[in-house]
């Protein structure tokens, strides 16, 4: 990654969902009053006045222009830096402010049942992302502040994600419902299925359809989805398209979803374009929540069907330290890194090192984990295993629990369980269904919200 291009990349990762994404669901009706002019960046001082203006209530809180300003400008620079053409700028404003009322109504929800998320979770996952990007605290600081947004800023945007996730893993998530004979139905296609698995990189105009719409406004959002499809025929970018009329969550991305595997994909969209070449995009398709039009960014061979068949497990064994206002995160490292250099001496060894200083209930054993499927621990913490070769020790690794220092004694791959292939199902089976209910969930807390439009001519 280019540094120069580091909070770009960033903020895309997090408007997506960190990581960290924000939800994007524009009602038929929400603005067929609303006339929203250009923003443009204050030129004197006389003009502060209407940059900060307050454009939006929502419930108890406010949005102002200047915010609204921020987001333009970040969203901008992502577009350019990915080669969409920037849409319409009253287009790209309307579905900005949308979103930032979509995500207000998120954190207001989070706040209300209690959730917070403190500074010593938010310094872990600061030094993650710092990590990621192969830097230092502080050199990942300086290049946020060089890119134009102060670090305290940041910190804040990186603490609502988490929240925003975190309401969103309990109301939407933790209620998806995954029968037996879904996991039975999704079991035997696989076994039938004769073709190579792929792998999908697509994106995705929504237009979407009011809750209990009436066959008036079904109508009316059909003609509207081949106004765009309509566009995309006679030559309209689709990701610039995307920008101006999409109701997904993906809109300020060109629409684009990234590589997912095809079973993990809604079926709606893999029988859409099952006959769509790379660079093409689907006819208008129906689903609950609206009509859809896919696009083929790229195709690619997965794993095939006899490597899925088998995982490889590993047997590892950690020190955890953990992180608090009298130990910090950089102190835990650098004791870790000293474990490690008296490990690596033979001074000491990783069992009796973790005996004597991990918090962790693997302590009494030495630090041992046991056999490790895929998908069972962290994502930080699993990454960071399957680097490892036998007996290589990780540099510390920081996740929501604390700080790891790593090692892997054996790995061995054995053939899936009964047990484990129902239960990659039953995953599979979740993650078709996450998206439609995730669009479900942001357009019920949309409609719930009280939100009063202030904005003015000028």
């Amino acid at each position: 990654m280019k540094q120069s291009n580091l909070l770009t990349n960033l903020l895309t990762k997090l408007f997506t969902a960190l990581a960290v994404s924000a939800g994007l669901l524009i009602s038929a009706t929400a603005w067929s009053q609303v006339k929203l002019s250009p923003v443009v960046p204050p030129k004197t001082q006389s003009s502060a006045q209407v940059v900060n203006s307050i454009i939006v209530v929502v419930n108890d809180e406010v949005i102002t222009r200047q915010e609204l300003n921020e987001q333009i400008r970040v969203v901008e620079m992502s577009l350019k830096k990915q080669g969409t053409p920037l849409p319409d700028r009253a287009a790209l404003q309307k579905q900005l402010l949308e979103r930032m009322i979509i995500d207000r109504a998120q954190m207001q929800l989070a706040k209300e049942n209690g959730m917070r998320v403190d500074d010593v979770m938010l310094d872990r996952t600061m030094l993650r992302l710092a990590e990621q990007n192969k830097m230092s605290l502080q050199e990942f600081r300086n290049q946020i502040e060089r890119e134009g947004t102060s670090y305290a800023k940041f910190r804040e945007e990186i603490r609502d994600d988490i929240l925003k996730q975190r309401i969103r893993e309990r109301e939407v998530d933790s209620k998806i419902q995954v029968s037996e004979t879904e996991i039975d139905n999704y079991l035997a296609a696989d076994a039938s299925n004769k073709t190579a698995k792929q792998e999908l990189n697509l994106a995705h105009i929504l237009i979407s359809i009011p809750e209990k719409a009436s066959a008036e406004q079904i109508a009316a959002r059909r003609q509207r989805a081949e106004e765009v499809i309509g566009k995309l025929r006679s030559g309209a970018d689709f990701g610039k398209t995307a920008v101006t009329y999409s109701d997904s969550s993906e809109a300020l991305k060109g629409g684009d979803i990234g590589w997912r595997e095809q079973d993990r994909l809604p079926q709606l969209f893999v029988d859409a374009i099952s006959k769509v070449k790379v660079g093409e995009y689907s006819d208008i398709v129906r689903s609950p929540n609206g009509f859809h039009i896919v696009k083929v960014n790229g195709k690619r061979a997965a794993n095939d069907s006899k490597a899925a068949a088998a995982e490889q497990q590993s047997r590892a064994r950690h020190i955890l330290l953990k992180v608090s206002q009298i130990v910090t995160l950089e102190e835990a490292r650098q004791k870790l890194l000293d474990f490690k250099k008296k490990i690596e001496a033979k001074e000491a060894t990783f069992e009796d090192l973790a005996k004597a200083h991990s918090a962790d209930g693997s302590a009494s054993k030495g630090g041992d984990l046991g056999w490790l499927y895929p998908n069972t621990t962290l994502p930080e913490f699993e990454q960071a295993m399957d680097k490892l070769a036998i007996n290589q020790i990780s540099e510390p690794v920081v996740t929501q629990f604390g700080v790891h220092l790593i090692q892997v004694t054996e790995r061995k791959t054995d053939e899936l369980s009964k047990d484990r292939q129902r239960m990659a199902a039953r995953q599979a089976v979740r993650e078709r269904k996450s998206d439609e209910a995730l669009q479900d969930w942001l357009r019920e807390i949309r409609d719930r919200a009280y939100v009063d439009f202030r904005l003015e001519e000028k």
